[in-house]
């Protein structure tokens, strides 16, 4: 078979349990794959021994009969998930050279299913950014190109993204605090699902903001999504967040049918100077899933207007205390100190040149608003807020939605360095349609769905009950066979 790393997870299942194809073979592929691709930034740690080691082993379990769906699928991993033996940065200066001695949950459980690692994906440093722009290594690139600029691929999973889209791994991880799998899925085409809050383990995942970040997969089809998160999820006693949840079949959930299934429109999220194109994107996938059975009802979620602000006040608090440890005393980055250079001087010096500035100017928000005086008036202030969004969607479901339908993003892909001589806030405006899922603990899914009038991929958002991630899925595969989105970056790198 030519082309293996263009094929789906589901495909290379198929294909490995027929004999047509060995996890060498895919695996070999993939590699070669990434190392014609260094022009997209994609892979920041290349990991050929560990896949090819991981692929003969992945055969062997094949070859005797005991081979999970993951078995002997190619993989990214997300820089920001810790793997034993093999650097793991978080795209931050001040982690240079922390390799660690244990390897994250979710790595963990999809090595256990038989999937094989490729290598560690770029992304934003420390997951914080809409780009991947702020990484030490380097921006990624998205592999679409519609004329001579470079194009972000998103962030902050961005690396992830590009890497699914161009055919480089089969699927990636991808970590979600505030759209970070499911708007870099939109500007690149794919299918991104950011899970329920608890639903995958964080433990050995850096630390963003605790009570918003969830791990998921970045595929090339719904399917996938739903193969991929069966392996990815599961109870973690290591991580006090994770939820003790039986999981469903998510695969088999996937029939196709919604007749009867209640669909809200948000009108909240018609912004004020939403692109026309973005606007009809919406309609139409409204449409779809009207044809397909489902009704279309209009709903409220009052308080959606707070989300952003709300959002930029709890993760860069959390950010702020997550990233205290990181001083320069037990691991990564220590700057060089003059003579007489106490404790004080050390955390300063090293912080100040292992950070970016996005980073240092999150952390130092954060750090302003949980002190004194000003804890009440915006942490407290945000987390009644959040209370407040996660009770419209609470109040939207028992009514009777089973899922709710908006626009991923509010533009296609935009240009790199377009966007980071601006304002920030213009950067943050990004997650305008994102951050609202992540602050209810909810499960979302961004399904490539269109494309825009220069022929960028433009996706849709379906947001979920918590915990019902396989009738989510469902309805994101029956509106992914409506849409028939087929198309693919033409290769320029």
């Amino acid at each position: 078979m030519s082309d293996l790393s263009k094929l789906t997870i589901a495909a290379a299942r198929d294909a490995l349990r027929k004999g047509d194809t060995t996890a060498v073979e895919l695996t070999e592929s993939c590699l070669s794959e990434i190392d014609a691709a260094d022009a997209l930034g994609a892979f920041v740690h290349k990991t050929p021994e560990i896949a090819l080691e991981q692929a003969k082993a992945a055969d062997a379990r094949i070859k005797a009969g005991d081979a999970p769906a993951m078995c002997g699928i190619p993989l990214g991993i997300k820089d920001l998930f810790c793997t034993k033996g093999v650097a793991s940065q978080a795209a931050s200066g001040i982690l240079e050279g922390f390799t660690p001695e244990y390897e994250s949950t979710v790595s963990q459980n999809l090595f256990d299913n038989g999937a094989v690692m490729l290598g560690k994906l770029n992304m934003d440093e420390f997951a914080m950014g809409s780009s991947n722009e702020t990484s030490v290594y380097g921006n990624a690139v998205n592999p679409w190109k519609v004329d001579d600029r470079q194009l972000t691929p998103g962030g902050s999973s961005g690396g992830s993204a590009s890497a699914v889209a161009a055919d480089l791994c089969l699927a990636a991880t991808g970590t979600d605090t505030g759209g970070s799998i499911r708007q870099p899925a939109a500007f690149t085409g794919i299918t991104g699902l950011k899970p329920t809050y608890g639903r995958c383990s964080r433990w050995g995942v850096v630390a963003f903001a605790s009570s918003l970040d969830q791990a998921g997969p970045m595929t090339k089809s719904v399917r996938d999504a739903a193969i991929m998160l069966q392996a990815m999820a599961g109870h973690d006693p290591k991580d006090s967040t994770s939820a003790d949840f039986p999981l469903p079949d998510f695969e088999a959930a996937l029939t196709g049918d919604i007749k009867g299934k209640k669909i809200g429109i948000p009108k909240e999220y018609r912004m004020d100077g939403m692109p026309a194109e973005i606007e009809k994107l919406w309609q139409d996938g409204a449409a779809m899933l009207r044809d397909a059975g489902a009704e279309i009802v209009d709903i409220t979620l009052p308080h959606t207007k707070y989300a952003l602000p709300a959002y930029y006040v709890i993760a860069p608090a959390e950010a702020s205390s997550n990233l205290a440890r990181y001083d320069g005393v037990r691991y990564g980055h220590r700057a060089k100190l003059a003579a007489g250079d106490g404790i004080d001087q050390m955390y300063e010096k090293t912080r100040a040149e292992g950070f970016g500035p996005e980073v240092q100017r999150r952390v130092m928000i954060g750090t302003y608003v949980l002190s004194a005086g000003f804890y009440d008036a915006y942490y407290n202030r945000a987390r009644k807020v959040r209370a407040l969004i996660k009770r419209d969607f609470d109040t939207v479901f028992a009514d009777g939605i089973d899922a709710i339908l908006t626009p991923a993003t509010p533009s296609p892909a935009f240009g790199l360095g377009e966007m980071t001589d601006a304002d920030p806030v213009e950067m943050y405006l990004n997650d305008v349609f994102t951050v609202t899922v992540n602050l209810a603990g909810l499960p979302g899914i961004s399904v490539p769905a269109g494309m825009s009038a220069e022929g960028l991929p433009l996706g849709l958002q379906l947001i979920g009950r918590p915990w019902a991630e396989d009738d989510l899925l469902n309805t994101a595969y029956a509106l992914e066979n409506a849409a028939g989105f087929v198309s693919k970056p033409a290769k320029w790198w």
